[in-house]
Parts: structure tokens; sequence; C-alpha cells
């Protein structure tokens, strides 16, 4: 679609008011943001011509205009600046997510919260891996006559870990055994592989009729469906309706409802690359997010897992803002997932006498 350099100007100027007033945008109203010495008479006829053009539509008969979708994707792609964070922006940024001893969820929890704050608007984030995990290596480790503890270290370099104990008496050679069964026919398999004959067969081998075996195949069939799911958090939904848009209640319900669903939010695209992802109404594929726009980061979280952290708002969201803050909390999140140190398997091994993970 050829637009003449003077329509650009008028619908970037058109974008940016009613972005600012939540009002239909009249003629007169813009040329106070123009600088291009015509009369308003000229800017209406202009905007008549973007109305035609698909690019800007009247709400109401006498109304000014408001952009369309496809008005905001043009403003988007080829007309909106490149906005900045403010140096004290950036230091609440890095206040929050820079804590390198933090658990990761902690961080991705407080990544979500934070965009919803500096944005406000809904934000959602998530973290999963790539590929399916596995374990790499386990470890038994006798504490006394009814107590041991499960170490696995998996394939995305996390250690996970349970304190056990039975009423029956655990002898160290079983679990010497039962270890070294554990390491030679479950590691490198996906939970799929975990069988009812697999199972059966290595307690066979090791002569357990204690049920260590059931007991410690349970906890790796848990961990690994646990790996599959994708963690998501939603912060801040509420702020959606501090927005005129929203003041229906029914279109708020069911944006609300769709960012309470966590398996519609794992459909939500993602960027191909790092930077940011725009989808303006009607590109969105779920029905409930026609009349909303969805701003998304990629970023690294780190052992090849990636994540992603955007919002769901209005259309008319300042793009530039939102795309630049985001931006800027993906690269803070990544960073501050980098310098988590994992827990080293011997770390595990030595005086755990607790069943955390």
């Amino acid at each position: 679609m050829e637009i003449s350099e003077r329509k650009k100007l008028i619908l970037k100027a058109a974008v940016e008011d009613y972005i600012d007033t939540a009002e239909p945008v009249s003629s007169k109203g813009l040329l106070g943001r123009l600088k291009l010495g015509v009369s308003s008479a000229t800017v209406r006829n202009e905007m008549s011509e973007l109305e035609q053009m698909g690019l800007l539509e009247q709400p109401h008969t006498s109304a000014g205009r408001v952009p369309t979708a496809a008005g905001y994707r043009i403003y988007v792609n080829e007309l909106m600046g490149q906005n900045g964070v403010s140096q004290e922006e950036a230091q609440v940024i890095a206040e929050n997510l820079q804590q390198p001893n933090d658990a990761s969820d902690r961080l991705v929890a407080d990544a979500s919260k934070l965009t919803s704050r500096i944005t406000a608007l809904p934000s959602y984030a998530m973290r999963a891996a790539p590929g399916e995990v596995t374990v790499q290596r386990f470890e038994l480790v006798h504490i006394d006559q009814h107590t041991f503890i499960i170490v696995m270290l998996l394939s995305d370099k996390r250690v996970e870990n349970r304190l056990v104990t039975l009423p029956t008496p655990i002898q160290q050679e079983i679990l010497v055994k039962l270890a070294a069964l554990f390491n030679a026919s479950f590691t490198g398999k996906p939970e799929s592989d975990m069988t009812t004959a697999l199972i059966t067969a290595t307690e066979r081998a090791a002569g357990d009729t204690a049920g260590l075996t059931a007991v410690i195949a349970g906890f790796v069939i848990e961990i690994l469906m646990q790996t599959k799911r994708t963690h998501t958090i939603v912060s801040g939904a509420s702020s959606l309706l501090d927005h005129p848009e929203f003041r229906d209640v029914e279109k708020a319900q069911r944006v609300l409802g769709y960012l309470a669903n966590e398996q519609e939010l794992r459909n939500l695209p993602a960027p191909d690359a790092e930077g940011v992802k725009i989808i303006i109404g009607p590109e969105n594929i779920a029905e409930e997010l026609k009349d909303s726009s969805v701003v998304v980061a990629k970023y690294d979280a780190g052992d090849n897992m990636q994540g992603i952290i955007g919002v769901v708002g209005p259309t008319r969201m300042d793009y530039s803002r939102v795309a630049a803050r985001l931006s800027y909390i993906a690269g803070g999140l990544a960073r501050a997932l980098s310098m988590g140190i994992p827990i080293g398997l011997e770390e595990i091994t030595e005086g755990n006498d607790d069943d955390g993970r």
C-alpha cells in the first residue's frame, strides 16, 4: 500500500493523539501536533482518504476518527519512534531482577510483576526447556537404617533431590546396586520409556523386596513430568480495567478469562528471535483477543532454556514505550538468570537432611 509522506505524518499524529487521549481524533485537534503548514480542511481531506484506505475509522457519525488495526500495523512497522528506558526505570529494573541468589522461578515472577507495574498492563511470563529433559546421573545416599536421599542430575543441568524415610530397614548395599541399575537403565530416557516392565525388571535385578525401586522410579517420573509443563505467571490482570476500552464488562471478562487459562496463554506466539513481537487486534488467533494487542519478548533463561515475557492490553497502547521497557526487562531477566549457579551434585549429597528440591 503506497502512502504519501504527508499521509504518513497525519496517520502517525492520529495514532499518537489517540494513544494519549483515548478520544477520537479530529482534524483541528491534529493541527497542534503537525508542523505541515496546512489548513484544517487539508488535514480533514487527508484523514478522509486514510479512512477510505482502511487505516482510520469513525466510531460514531460526526465523531472524530480512530486508528484501525491496519493503521496501527503501519504505525508500528514504519512510523513509531524508538523509545528508551529512563535512568530511574533502569535502576528499578536492576534492583528487582539482579538477585543471583534468588530462585529462578521467583525471578520470573518478579519480572512479571515489574512488567505489569511499569507498563500498567497485565503481564505474563513463562519459561520452558526447548526439548525433553532426561536424567543424566543418579546417586542414592544412605543416611541411616530407615533414611536415604535420591539425587538426580538432569540433562538441563538442574539437580533434584528427595529425602525418603521408610518403616523397614534399608541396607547400603541395596542402594549401591539400585544406583548402578538406574544409571544403566533409566538415564538418557524420556518419561514415556519409564514403563512398568522396566521398573519390574529393575526391581528383580536388584533383589529389592522393600519397594525401593518403585519409590525411586516414582520420583523420576514425577520430576520428568513436571519438566514438560510450562510454568506460566500472570500479574496485574485487574489493571486491564483501568483502560477505557475495557469498561465494557463483557469485553473485559473475555480477556480476563483468557489470561486465567494457562493452556491458552501457552498458545500465544513468541518472537522468532531475540527482540520484541507485536500482535495487533485481529492478528491474534484467539477470538478473546481480537480487540486487544499482545507485545512479547523472548529471553535466554540459561541451560538451553528459553522464556517469554509479554503484556496484553488495548490496541490503543503506547507500543514504542511498552516494547522498549519489555525488551529491557527481558534482557535484565536473562542476565539475572545467567548469574545463578546450579547446585553441584556433591553439595546435595553431603549433609542434606530435608526433602526440598
